[in-house]
């Protein structure tokens, strides 16, 4: 093997690594949720309590807003979370964050 096709061969290994890391470092971004970009309406809760928005999926997340029953808000997206319930990223207002998707229903008819 000459020299030319020494960095010929190096060339395509390096490409090859770079496009398997690329691809690796995108799956988790693909995998981590579906979109859902619907409008839900808060259920499952108490008439006298609330439901609390989270800056992240995790119930120890800092509470950024709380949503009241009946309240219809948007969902952006949802993710799976593997041995726990799935959360869905969600928005009314000026209250943006995360929410346990139990606590949630489709709206299938906007007129309201």
């Amino acid at each position: 093997m000459n020299k030319a096709q020494e960095k010929v061969l190096v060339a395509a290994l390096c490409g090859l690594i770079i496009t398997t890391a690329a691809g690796f470092a995108v799956q988790p971004a693909m995998a981590a949720g579906y979109q859902v970009d619907t409008l839900a309406q808060v259920s499952g809760v108490a008439q006298w309590d609330h439901l609390n928005v989270r800056k992240w999926p995790a119930s120890y997340s800092q509470k950024v807003g709380a949503f009241t029953p009946g309240l219809h808000v948007w969902v952006e997206r949802c993710i799976e979370v593997e041995n726990s319930s799935d959360w869905c990223l969600v928005e009314r207002g000026d209250t943006k964050g995360w929410v346990n998707s139990r606590f949630l229903t489709p709206v299938s008819d906007w007129d309201i």
